[in-house]
């Protein structure tokens, strides 16, 4: 039975492209790009290349990279770097809807002297400005908000917050984790001081990441050790997943509109349908301002990890939200945020598609899904009531 893969939000397949880049640097190429030799240090020139071509998506000079080995890394040590560069300001601010990555590395800190404000959003999933505005204050260190929202795709206003942050001189961080390789992002015209960004969710390998900080930024190193990263980030560094990175930056780059396009088409097919032929169903989220490649639905009644079960079995891969917390009991934090109801919470199921989707396997979990959600729905008492 071929798998159908439907959860890219949670990883992505590594692109043909980019093992066969990676290959030469995990068999013959194996040296320390550290070293002084000519066998480690031509490996040097490699990760430099690299380094400009994760710059190259996202619109950075390659001096403003850093390497890290995931989002986690890159989110903790932005946010790090701004309480330590700014040790008499105690307050962090970020939203209700973020990965666990921020919200519970604020929640750490905050047991160490520090306030956090959780902007709340709307129930279409979209940031409270009014009072984000109002939570801004001197003692502000930073705002530290994802560029789009990993369980519904939701994206921020970035562009108008980072005005006027620059306005107030308060430190703006965004985990663009899943927004990079997806949709444009040009860091010379968003006024962004510092950015995450995961290989492992645009086709590149699983442990490795970048962050970006702009030229200028006071920046503090989470990670301490060795000269690496230009003294910014110690470890030995990955190059085969470095340049694994690199060249799956390069091909998003290359692909993007028309990806954003694919993926839209496939997407859209697939939630038109879902909606149509399944009673009592509704789409979590901003439908206009959101991720192409995601939509979340939830089926009212029913439990959502019921569906993915019986999805499992006809080989289709999906999820009821982020892979980070997939496996608690515990409802959405993101859905409970937007005040979703309780009996719509529960029968969640995030779709999230990549380039490697097919109309074909749009139209197989089209065919399949009102029969599991009849099913279940006889299941449940209160879905025969329903019915």
């Amino acid at each position: 039975m071929k798998t159908i893969y439907f959860d890219n939000n949670a990883t992505t397949s590594i692109a043909p492209e980019v093992l066969q880049e990676m290959m030469p640097y995990l068999k013959e190429m194996y040296g320390n790009p550290s070293s002084t030799h000519t066998f480690g240090g031509q490996l040097h020139r490699k990760v430099e290349e690299a380094r400009g071509k994760v710059a190259g998506l996202i619109g950075a000079e390659p001096e403003e990279i850093i390497f890290t080995s995931c989002g986690t890394e890159s989110n903790n040590t932005a946010i790090m770097s701004a309480v330590e560069s700014l040790p008499q300001k105690k307050h962090i601010v970020t939203s209700a809807v973020e990965h666990p990555a921020v919200v519970n590395f604020c929640k750490y800190l905050e047991r160490k002297g520090y306030r956090t404000t959780f902007i709340p959003v709307d129930k279409q999933g979209r940031l409270r400005l009014d009072e984000f505005s109002k939570a801004i204050d001197d003692d502000t260190a930073l705002v530290s908000l994802m560029y789009a929202n990993n369980e519904t795709g939701v994206i921020f206003p970035l562009m108008e917050i980072g005005e006027m942050l620059k306005e107030r001189g308060v430190l703006f961080h965004t985990d663009a984790v899943q927004a990079a390789g997806k949709i444009p992002i040009d860091l010379k015209k968003l006024p962004v001081d510092m950015l995450s960004l995961s290989g492992h969710k645009l086709h590149a390998p699983k442990g490795i990441g970048a962050l970006y900080v702009r030229k200028g930024t006071r920046f503090s190193p989470y990670m301490i050790g060795g000269h690496q990263e230009h003294g910014r980030r110690a470890g030995t560094e990955n190059v085969a997943s470095i340049v694994g990175l690199g060249r799956a930056c390069e091909l998003a780059g290359k692909n993007l509109y028309s990806e954003m396009s694919y993926l839209k088409g496939l997407r859209d097919k697939l939630e038109t349908a879902l909606l149509k032929l399944c009673t009592d169903a509704r789409v979590n989220g901003d439908t206009e301002s959101r991720l192409p490649n995601t939509t979340n639905i939830s089926f009212m009644y029913i439990d959502g990890e019921a569906i993915l079960l019986r999805l499992n079995e006809f080989g289709v891969c999906a999820s009821s939200g982020s892979a980070c917390t997939s496996g608690s009991l515990a409802p959405s934090h993101v859905l409970k945020a937007m005040d979703v109801p309780a009996e719509a919470i529960h029968g969640s199921v995030r779709f999230s598609l990549s380039r490697y989707n097919t109309q074909a396997e749009v139209e197989k979990v089209i065919e399949i899904m009102p029969g599991i959600i009849e099913e279940l729905r006889k299941l449940s008492p209160y879905g025969r009531q329903k019915l």
